[in-house]
């Protein structure tokens, strides 16, 4: 009898072939027909043939897709007609040769002969003739009087009784500008002010109404655009702050500012101006001198801000002493600076007008350190070099001449205008011109002895040295109520153009007479002459 295996004594064999069923315990020691508890028994062979891979084949799908059918089409062209054409040119005529002259070569000869000392001496005598020297030819029509084209005006800043504190011509010369604020006393540092500029080669000019208007919140002092970029325009403010527009954004013309820092002018901008650097002669800095005795250059760096990088302070102690001086007030230190003009013939030389009446000749390449404790990021030099004989009051303008390195003008509240030469403290002649304030005198720039001045009776008058050196040559009306003329600017590309600012808030461009605008014979000898009087 076949025995049942218990649980545990199951086992699957490790190989793949049939599974045999065995006891678990030894086999009966009793052998074959032998009684004994267990017995073995060999049963059949049992296998389970695997489905799945059979299962796994039956599923398979096919499947396919095709696209939307390709539709072609062929397409040709014929033109309709065609032509030929051809040219043929005139048959080319001889050159004809012309015969030559039949002449009397020994005669000819004797004539050059006779005649060649003559002509020589008169070619050379017109070598050496300065008849034509300065001549240009001029096609445009004579102009015999000084007339005025245009009266500027902006309302706003006239209905608040404004002035025109300055003006300035773009690099075009289409474009001029001018600044609003107040020059007489009072306190004008929170006044809202305004810089306005006019087209005047734009169609439908609109006296009234200014091409670009720029809101200010302090006094405009002064101005100067840019020497390459027609819209730029810089600007010093009543509150020492300078910056920099540019007129063609009217919805954010502000392009870089000084901010108020240590820094900054302390008093009011008197002037600015845009210098080359002396490297990079297509890059700008722009110079400001103010009242507070401090000539700064800055440079705009990112972030819409103008940096300092380098400074200048007039100090009372460090004036050269070449010339008598009135004593300072007890207590200053400082020569406040009012007006600034740089040498055409030398980058680094400029001459600066001072509270105290007297011209300074200074210099940028200064080495020597300021004696002053004025706040600042960079260290202050002492730039004065010369000092001029003074005038009887503050100096309000200066000017140096294009056409002479040692020459140049100052006009101050006495009156009177000085001309100058570098080379001596006491003045060439001295002119008065008023009896009230003089407060703007510019040279030329293509008459080597023309110059305007800008009066405190109302008139704008003009000087031609080679004429007269005493009396003005031309004197026009600016304000018919002898209000002061504040501010001029010659137009260095329509030469025949000036502009004229004044306390009634208009800007006048007046038009030229032809002799203030062509060049005489010997002009410049002239101007030559003027100067080497002065150095002996």
């Amino acid at each position: 009898m076949a025995t049942r295996a218990q649980p545990w004594q199951l086992c699957w064999a490790r190989s793949s072939g049939p599974v045999a069923l065995a006891t678990g315990g030894a086999a009966s020691a009793e052998g074959p027909g032998r009684p004994g508890p267990l017995q073995d028994e060999t049963l059949g062979v049992t296998s389970v043939p695997s489905q799945w891979r059979g299962v796994q084949g039956i599923r398979g799908d096919t499947k396919s897709c095709q696209t939307a059918s390709i539709v072609t089409a062929e397409a040709s062209t014929q033109t309709r007609k065609h032509a030929d054409a051809e040219v043929q040119t005139e048959a080319p005529e001889p050159v004809r040769v012309q015969p030559v002259s039949r002449h009397d070569s020994p005669r000819l000869a004797a004539f050059l002969q006779r005649v060649e000392a003559m002509v020589i001496r008169e070619l050379n005598k017109n070598w050496q003739s300065h008849a034509f020297d300065g001549f240009e030819v001029n096609w445009t029509e004579q102009q015999q009087t000084v007339t005025c084209l245009h009266t500027l005006s902006y309302p706003p800043a006239q209905g608040q009784g404004m002035h025109v504190t300055s003006v300035s011509w773009n690099t075009t010369g289409s474009v001029v500008a001018c600044a609003y604020g107040r020059l007489d006393d009072g306190d004008w540092s929170t006044l809202k002010s305004f810089v306005c500029a006019w087209n005047l080669d734009r169609r439908g000019l609109s006296p009234r109404q200014p091409s670009a208007v720029v809101e200010v919140p302090s006094a405009v002092m002064c101005l100067a655009f840019h020497p390459t970029q027609p819209s730029h325009i810089a600007g010093g403010l009543y509150s020492g702050e300078v910056l920099v527009w540019d007129m063609s954004r009217p919805e954010d013309p502000l392009l870089w500012r000084t901010g108020l820092t240590d820094d900054t002018h302390r008093d009011p901008v008197s002037q600015v101006v845009w210098l080359p650097e002396p490297r990079h002669s297509h890059r700008f800095r722009l110079l400001s001198v103010a009242t507070d005795g401090k000539v700064l250059l800055w440079q705009g760096a990112g972030a819409g801000q103008l940096r300092l990088t380098e400074g200048f302070a007039l100090v009372v102690q460090q004036l050269p002493r070449n010339t008598k001086l009135k004593k300072p007030h007890r207590g200053e230190t400082e020569v406040g600076a009012t007006a600034v003009a740089f040498s055409s013939f030398d980058p680094s030389l400029f001459v600066l007008g001072t509270e105290g009446g007297f011209p300074l000749k200074c210099s940028l390449a200064a080495e020597e350190a300021a004696l002053t404790r004025m706040p600042s990021s960079v260290s202050l030099r002492a730039p004065a070099q010369f000092t001029f004989s003074p005038h009887g009051g503050p100096v309000y303008s200066v000017s140096c001449s294009p056409f002479h390195r040692n020459l140049f003008l100052s006009a101050g509240t006495d009156g009177h205008i000085h001309l100058y030469s570098m080379l001596q403290a006491q003045p060439l002649t001295s002119l008065q011109l008023s009896h009230k304030y003089l407060f703007a005198v510019r040279w030329s720039p293509v008459r080597p002895l023309v110059f305007a001045a800008a009066s405190g009776e109302g008139d704008v008058q003009l000087f031609d040295l080679h004429k007269s050196s005493q009396k003005p040559t031309v004197s026009v009306r600016q304000t018919q109520d002898e209000s002061p003329v504040y501010c001029l600017e010659f137009n260095r590309q329509q030469t025949q153009l000036l502009a004229a600012g004044d306390a009634k808030g208009t800007v006048k461009v007046w038009q030229l007479s032809t002799e203030f605008t062509e060049q005489g014979p010997r002009e410049t000898e002239d101007l030559d002459q003027l100067a080497a009087e002065v150095a002996t």
